[in-house]
C-alpha cells in the first residue's frame, strides 16, 4: 500500500502507548534511519508518546526527507510531497487534540522546519537541532509566522555539515521574526547531538508539556486584525528599522539601539500614574530593574510577571531599556510580528504564554506607542481589559 507515491511509513514507538498522551515525533538525519533516532526516548521525559519515521526516499544507502541540492536545501516540489505523505499519517496517529511536539536532526530538522512553517496550528512545539530551515522550499517564513509555537534550537560551533550561511539564517528568524518563544543552545562540538544537548531539550519538552498540562494554550500561528483598545485607531503601527539585538541566553536583554534615559524616566512616570500602580525594585529581573506592581493582583496567576508579588511589568536598567510585561495571547502575537519586541524564550512553558520583551522607545512617536502597549498589559492584570 502506498500514500500518494511513497510507501506506508516505517514507525519505530516506544514510551506511552495511551492513544492520548502527547505525542513527540522523532525525524533523523541523512544516512540514518528511524531505529537510530528512537533511541533518544529512552533520554527524554517518561509518560510521553515517541514515534520515530523512516523518511520515504531512499538515497546514498540511507533516507532523506527530501530531494535536494544540497544539505537543507530542498526542492518545493520534493517537500511539499513528503510533507503531505507526513500529514496523511500523522492525522491517524495524532487527530487534532492530541499535542504533538517535532524533534528533528540534521535533514529531519529542515522537514520538521517545513512542517511547522507550513502548519503552525497543527503542533504545539518543535526541535530543530543541528539543522537549518527550508527558506528555498517556498514555505512562509513570514514575520510571526510561528507566534504561540515554542522552539528548541540547537548548533554546534564546529559544524561542517550545514553551510553556516543556513545556520545563521535559521538562528536569527527563529530567535526573532518568527515571533517563536525560542531557546537556543550552542555547543563547542559538531554536526552531533551530545548528552547535555538531549538533557537540555528534555528538560524543555518537560517543561512545555507541563505547562500545558495547567494552563491552556493558543492555538500557534500568525494573526491578522488585531485590535488594541489602549491605541491610537486600535493598531499597532510597524515599528520602523531594523530589529534590535537581544541576547538568546537568560536574562533576554535588549544589546543594541537603545531607548534614550529621559524617555525611559518620561515612561517610569506614566506607568506610575496608571490606578493602582507602585514602582519597586523587580522580584525576578536583574539588579536596577524597576518593578510596576499592581496593589490589587487577584485579575489571574496568567496575567503577571511575579504573580504572588503582582508585578505586571519592569523596566530593565537604562543600560537596556526595554521592558517584559505580560499581554494577551493575540496582542502578543501582533506585537512581535510588527516588530515591537519579542517572545520570552520561556513563554508558554515556564511562563505566561503573553510574556514578551517590548523594545524601548527612541522618540515621541514611540514613547507614545510603548505607552500604549504598557496601558493593554495593565488593563489584563487589572481585569479591565475590553
Amino acid at each position: 500500500m502506498t500514500v500518494g507515491t511513497y510507501a506506508e511509513p516505517v514507525v519505530a514507538t516506544r514510551g506511552s502507548t495511551d492513544p492520548g498522551a502527547p505525542l513527540v515525533v522523532l525525524l533523523h538525519g541523512r544516512g540514518s534511519n528511524e531505529r537510530d533516532i528512537i533511541a533518544l526516548a529512552a533520554h527524554l521525559p517518561r509518560g510521553v508518546a515517541y514515534a520515530a519515521v523512516r523518511a520515504p526516499i531512499a538515497e546514498g544507502g540511507g533516507y532523506a526527507w527530501f530531494a535536494n541540492r544540497g544539505i537543507g536545501r530542498p526542492i518545493a516540489s520534493s517537500l511539499e510531497s513528503t510533507t503531505g505523505w507526513f500529514e496523511d499519517w500523522l492525522d491517524t496517529a495524532a487527530p487534532i487534540g492530541r499535542p504533538v511536539i517535532l524533534a528533528g536532526f540534521s535533514g529531519g530538522a529542515a522537514f520538521a522546519g517545513g512542517l511547522i512553517l507550513r502548519a503552525p496550528s497543527r503542533f504545539h512545539g518543535a526541535a530543530i537541532l543541528y539543522g537549518t530551515l527550508p527558506f528555498d522550499a517556498g514555505v512562509p517564513v513570514d514575520p510571526g509566522r510561528l507566534a504561540h509555537l515554542p522552539v528548541f534550537v540547537a548548533q554546534g560551533d564546529q559544524d561542517q555539515v550545514i553551510p553556516a550561511e543556513l545556520l545563521s539564517r535559521t538562528w536569527d528568524y527563529l530567535l526573532s521574526e518568527s515571533g517563536a518563544p525560542t531557546v537556543a543552545q550552542r555547543d563547542p562540538g559538531g554536526h552531533g547531538v551530545s548528552g547535555e544537548m538531549v538533557s537540555a531539550l528534555g528538560e524543555w519538552i518537560l517543561h512545555r508539556l507541563d505547562f500545558m498540562s495547567r494552563s491552556g494554550v493558543p492555538v500557534a500561528g500568525p494573526r491578522t486584525n488585531v485590535t488594541w483598545p489602549t491605541l491610537a485607531n486600535g493598531q499597532l503601527p510597524l515599528r520602523r528599522g531594523d530589529r534590535p539585538v537581544v541576547s538568546w541566553t537568560i536574562p533576554q536583554q535588549q544589546l543594541s539601539d537603545h531607548s534614550p534615559v529621559e524617555l525611559q524616566e518620561r515612561l517610569v512616570k506614566t506607568i506610575e500614574a496608571l490606578p493602582g500602580v507602585s514602582v519597586e525594585p523587580s522580584h525576578i529581573s536583574v539588579p536596577g530593574a524597576r518593578a510596576f506592581v499592581l496593589d490589587d493582583h487577584n485579575a489571574g496567576t496568567e496575567t503577571f510577571l511575579v504573580p504572588s508579588a503582582g508585578e505586571f511589568a519592569h523596566l530593565h536598567p537604562p543600560y537596556d531599556g526595554s521592558l517584559h510585561l505580560v499581554l494577551p495571547a493575540e496582542l502578543a502575537a501582533d506585537l512581535v510580528t510588527r516588530g515591537w519586541g519579542r517572545m520570552h524564550p520561556w513563554a508558554g512553558s515556564r511562563l505566561a504564554v503573553g510574556f514578551v520583551m517590548v523594545f524601548g522607545p527612541r522618540d515621541e512617536n514611540e514613547l507614545t506607542t510603548v505607552e500604549g502597549i504598557v496601558a493593554a498589559s495593565h488593563a489584563l492584570a487589572a481585569g479591565t481589559e475590553a
